[in-house]
Parts: structure tokens; C-alpha cells; sequence
């Protein structure tokens, strides 16, 4: 995401008649500078909701292994004898 918020930056700082390129494999090709803001603006909207989606099932599993960690915790305490 930081290389996208980069790339962003330094072409918004050229003018609309400064000619830029777009990487494609091992070669870089001309591009409209207009084209290529919405293709980077698209592509940090993408990277920003699989944040958010990644965030989340962080999140679940962290409980999940919450849970899990407190039941084994339980089931290993010695069992104390009946009074």
C-alpha cells in the first residue's frame, strides 16, 4: 500500500503534459496520466478493504485462539479431590 500511496504522490505532483510510464513485466510503456491516477486510486481502494478484511479475521482468529487456549487451560488444572 505504501508503494501505491508513493506512486500516487509523485504523480500528482507532474503536470498533465509531463509524459509518464506504467511498468508492465519487464518494460515500461507509456500512459495517460489521468488513466493511470484512476488505476492507482482503484487499486489503494482494493488494498484498503483487504486491510480491513484481513483486519477482521485477525481479529476472529486472535478470539478463536483465546477461547481455545482458556478451554485447554481448564482441562489441564489438576482436578482437586472431592471433599
Amino acid at each position: 500500500m505504501s508503494e501505491t500511496d508513493r506512486a500516487l504522490a509523485e504523480l500528482e505532483k507532474v503536470t498533465a503534459d509531463t509524459p509518464v510510464f506504467k511498468s508492465i513485466g519487464s518494460i515500461l510503456v507509456r500512459a495517460d496520466r489521468e488513466g493511470l491516477l484512476a488505476d492507482l486510486k482503484e487499486k489503494k481502494e482494493l488494498l484498503n478493504t483487504r486491510v480491513t478484511v484481513l483486519g477482521r479475521q485477525e481479529e476472529r482468529t486472535r478470539e478463536r485462539m483465546k477461547d481455545i487456549q482458556q478451554k485447554l487451560q481448564e482441562k489441564l488444572r489438576p482436578a482437586r479431590p472431592s471433599e
